[in-house]
């Protein structure tokens, strides 16, 4: 028993990892302002760049990235840790080689709600995108590269930062199912990349409608970012 309450430790604290409110607290502290109440009222890097700019959105996104990462990273060092615990005494089975790549995928899904459902902000956030592409990129690299690659390319051809970051969740999806990958890791990949798709709801309306803003789009990305 002892053995499960931690391992629930640890994956509320891949949650606390992802829930770091980082784009909002960008707002309080350059701005004063509370960020969910501007733009897109999203606490993404896209929002924090429509409303404070390039250099603070940048921050946000390293950030928000990071945050993917250290909790995969975070993953893979505590629960080896928690098997060797004398102390702790863990189930006969799974070993653990079977259970890491199971809790390294719920550590990940752990860190996506964290960000878009964050407990500091009363469980708002953003849309995960940046947050998703960290854990990829820690858990496999290859998958998070090419998801990046996918994200960048749709960007330059669009300039819609809502649709690049959907092509490369499912971009993502497909990469780990072409790959060779534990089962865990694609289950990871398809569920975190359709809850980013679903987080991206009202901006699939809006693409749909022709009125998603698009980057560089001045005072009328502006303009129509406020009114969502």
């Amino acid at each position: 028993m002892v053995f499960w309450i931690a391992g629930v430790a640890g994956l509320a604290a891949a949650y606390l990892f992802g829930s770091t409110p980082t784009g909002y607290l960008a707002g309080k502290l350059l701005k004063g302002i509370d960020i969910r109440q501007h733009g897109s009222r999203s606490t993404g890097a896209t929002n924090v760049l429509r409303t404070l700019g390039k250099w603070p959105a940048l921050a946000v996104l390293m950030v928000d990235v990071l945050k993917g990462a250290a909790a995969i990273a975070f993953a893979r060092w505590f629960y080896p840790w928690l098997y060797a615990l004398p102390s702790v005494t863990p189930p006969t089975t799974p070993d653990p080689q079977t259970l890491l790549p199971w809790a390294v995928c719920l550590a990940g899904l752990a860190a996506l709600l964290g960000h878009g459902r964050s407990i500091w902000l009363n469980f708002t956030g953003g849309k995960s995108a940046a947050t998703g592409l960290g854990v990829l990129l820690a858990m496999s690299w290859p998958v998070g590269l090419g998801a990046a690659l996918v994200f960048g390319a749709m960007l330059a051809i669009s300039r819609i930062v809502s649709l690049s970051s959907m092509s490369a969740a499912l971009a993502a999806i497909a990469l780990v199912c072409a790959f060779e990958q534990p089962l865990a890791y694609r289950l990871l990949v398809i569920a975190g990349g359709l809850y980013v798709i679903a987080r991206h709801r009202a901006n699939i309306q809006r693409l749909l409608a022709g009125t998603e803003p698009r980057l560089g789009s001045g005072r009328r990305e502006s303009s129509a970012a406020s009114q969502t």
